[in-house]
């Protein structure tokens, strides 16, 4: 006689902070190959002008091969493949350290992704707990293109699971200049700075110098959407309205990210490569209708091995108002009007 097998639900309804243990590797899909596609979509979502993502003949001229895919590009698509195995129950992604970029990503290249679960703690109202990862981004070649650790607030399936015992990963407060991954074969000893659009080099820079880049955009719900769904970012808070209680859509912090990164070309033009991340928090939430404007702080220079080519540490605060240069408040907390506050390194000519 046959018997009716039990059904089995089908659909992924993602990972509850009980669901995670320290050293757990989580395998992500879908595996993605990028093309010029997804840079001309990059230019077409963000005010991004950097001559090396740009320009072929420029790039070659710094001694590539030809144009890389933008940094953020890697960023944006590696971190979204962590995402439903991460991040689909979030509440918050709280933020980022100890990122390095490894290797150039080319147009043809296929990415995937794979985390370590490095650290886990309950928070006290016992609803919710922080998950550390340490995510890598690998190429068609197994070779890690990114690296990057992060740590999210997610929601418990049960209140009254037991919480794990706690383990807080003890991370950097920042990667040294000498252990920066330099792209093989980068040469600015002949660096156009007519072309890149500024003259400022590394020398010009001075340590805690701040600098207000002036401009700024309005964040469009239809855009953001549209870039959150070409990173095959996931999450609910993104684009379901059900899923915050005031029935908005938050938006996704890479996107923050990649605008103030973009509006620092006014000032910082010469910034070529994100090869470091050494810490990053999203301060408050951005909505639709909010204006992204953008001040950098330099926080430190180093010369590198490679032939005409320095790296500048920078603190990235994105803002939707308030005053350039404030960032927090008599509390030490950070102002309401204060988005993102990333420090990160960059490759730039001597």
């Amino acid at each position: 006689m046959l018997t009716t097998p039990t059904p089995t639900a089908k659909t992924n309804a993602g990972n509850f902070f009980e669901d995670y243990s320290v050293g757990q590797i989580l395998t992500h899909a879908v595996p993605r190959t990028v093309k010029m596609g997804e840079r001309a979509l990059y230019h077409a979502l963000y005010p991004a002008r950097h001559a090396l993502y740009s320009s072929d003949q420029f790039a070659q001229d710094c001694g590539l091969p030809f144009s890389p895919l933008d940094d953020m590009i890697a960023f944006h698509l590696i971190f979204g493949k962590s995402v439903p195995d991460v991040s689909l129950n979030a509440v918050a992604n709280l933020g980022y350290a100890h990122g390095r970029w490894l290797l150039p990503v080319w147009p043809g290249d296929t990415l995937r992704s794979v985390s370590e679960v490095i650290g886990l703690k309950q928070n006290s109202n016992g609803k919710t707990g922080v998950v550390y990862v340490r995510t890598q981004g690998l190429n068609q070649h197994d070779e890690t293109v990114m690296e990057y650790v992060r740590w999210v607030m997610v929601r418990k399936r049960d209140a009254a699971a037991p919480a794990p015992e706690a383990v807080v990963p003890d991370l950097p407060d920042a990667i040294k200049a000498g252990n920066l991954i330099i792209p093989a074969g980068l040469d600015f000893t002949n660096y156009d700075f007519d072309l890149a659009g500024e003259p400022h080099r590394l020398g010009d820079y001075e340590i805690g110098e701040k600098i207000d880049h002036v401009d700024g955009v309005t964040i469009e719900e239809a855009e953001h959407m549209m870039a959150t769904r070409l990173w095959q970012n996931t999450a609910k808070v993104h684009f379901d309205t059900s899923a915050r209680p005031d029935g908005s859509r938050l938006i996704y912090g890479g996107h923050v990210i990649s605008m103030a990164r973009a509006l620092c070309f006014n000032g910082l033009a010469n910034a070529q490569m994100v090869v470091g991340l050494n810490a990053g928090a999203h301060a408050n939430p951005c909505l639709a209708g909010d204006t992204v404007r953008a001040w950098s702080e330099v926080l430190d220079k180093a010369e590198t091995s490679a032939p005409g080519v320095g790296a500048i540490r920078l603190r990235l605060v994105a803002t939707k108002g308030g005053a350039p240069f404030d960032l927090r408040g008599e509390d030490g907390k950070y102002l309401p009007t204060v988005l993102l506050d990333l420090d990160y390194w960059a490759l730039m000519p001597l």
